[in-house]
């Protein structure tokens, strides 16, 4: 079936824009490289619940998912980011409930947006040191059309690496979510909870 629209992507946080001077490793150090191991890590289980799409359903996909995009993902950094500086006027109860509700829509859009496989795969192709942070470049590769280049950014917490953003197309998908949630931040917290649980409730709705 053709790649969904927004597929490949999570939700994924773009801070500053990526420079431009790099260090690509090795192929050797890319394989043994931690980050890229993550990635690697997302993806198989991406094709894995591609492959299975229709036996699984739309609850299927997510519980196979949500554990891999838990480990994976640092959730509360992309949700302190999306939400910006008011982020510290939430009390830690609302900053709780509003990574709850983030990570809840960020796998509930992988689950909706992967739900068929014709012949998809994915392709790392390079890891670079950024500083403190690694940027693993890769690509969706679909046999009947255009791959899809996808650049995760990623950096150290709770002991691994995780994605803080991914770029599709060279396009930050949390840098469109934080756009996209400015007006209900500035309402608040419980706002931002209510506005987040109706993407998820509307994603996770079966075909």
């Amino acid at each position: 079936m053709p790649i969904s629209r927004r597929q490949g992507l999570l939700v994924a946080v773009l801070l500053p824009a990526l420079a431009p001077v790099a260090m690509p490793r090795s192929a050797m150090a890319q394989a043994a490289d931690p980050a890229a191991a993550q990635i690697e890590r997302l993806h198989a289980t991406l094709l894995d619940v591609m492959k299975r799409a229709q036996a699984l359903g739309i609850q299927g996909r997510y519980q196979q998912l949500a554990p891999v995009v838990q480990a994976v993902f640092d959730i509360p950094a992309m949700s302190r980011f999306a939400v910006g500086s008011r982020w510290t006027s939430f009390t830690p109860q609302e900053q709780q409930a509003v990574i709850q509700a983030f990570t809840r829509m960020t796998v509930a859009s992988y689950a909706s947006n992967f739900d068929g496989y014709s012949g998809q795969g994915f392709e790392t192709q390079r890891v670079e040191d950024r500083g403190d942070e690694k940027i693993v470049v890769s690509r969706l590769l679909n046999p009947s059309g255009k791959p899809v280049d996808l650049t995760y950014r990623m950096h150290q917490a709770d002991g691994a690496w995780r994605i803080t953003d991914v770029l599709h197309d060279s396009i930050s998908e949390l840098s469109i979510r934080r756009s996209e949630f400015a007006a209900p931040v500035r309402q608040g917290a419980a706002t931002l909870v209510q506005r987040l649980n109706e993407l998820s409730d509307r994603l996770m709705k079966p075909a």
